[in-house]
């Protein structure tokens, strides 16, 4: 029997927005830009598609970083036992992202941040991580009244 090759399975669109937010925030972290629009369109037109394709993807860089001080506060508060500047910094990118998304994002449901958050945890971070920002975001999710699997207008 043949060995054939499985078809890879590209991202979707908006997992690619994430990712490339992710990404983002990272590069935030390390050096932080005098001019955020200026950084963030750079870094759009660097990617692979268009810079409509990365239009969610902006929307989330800005909202992060523009509600940067009550997405740390949230994760300072459900960090136990561990000190803020210990988090791997690719985990606080993941983690402020899917904060962020949970906090301001309405029209996102929490089960979808939560998800995605552990997956780009995955792509991007060590085994471990997964169970960290897991237990943080579970720890988040219950603080949220509104639905878990549905999202708001």
């Amino acid at each position: 029997m043949e060995d054939q090759e499985k078809p890879v399975k590209r991202p979707s669109q908006r997992r690619q927005n994430r990712m490339a937010a992710v990404q983002f925030l990272y590069q935030w972290e390390l050096n932080k830009p005098e001019q955020v629009n200026d950084a963030v369109r750079v870094f759009i037109e660097s990617l692979e598609q268009d810079r409509e394709y990365y239009a969610f993807a902006e929307e989330l860089i800005h909202g992060a970083i523009e509600n940067m001080e009550a997405v740390d506060s949230e994760i300072k508060i459900h960090t136990k036992n561990w000190t803020f500047d210990r988090i791997a910094k690719v985990d606080l990118s993941v983690l402020r992202l899917a904060i962020y998304e949970l906090l301001k994002r309405t029209d996102i449901p929490p089960i979808v941040s939560i998800n995605e958050a552990i997956e780009l945890g995955k792509v991007y971070s060590n085994p471990d991580s997964k169970r960290f920002i897991n237990g943080i975001l579970d720890q988040m999710k219950n603080k949220i009244n509104r639905p878990l699997r549905t999202a708001e207008d």
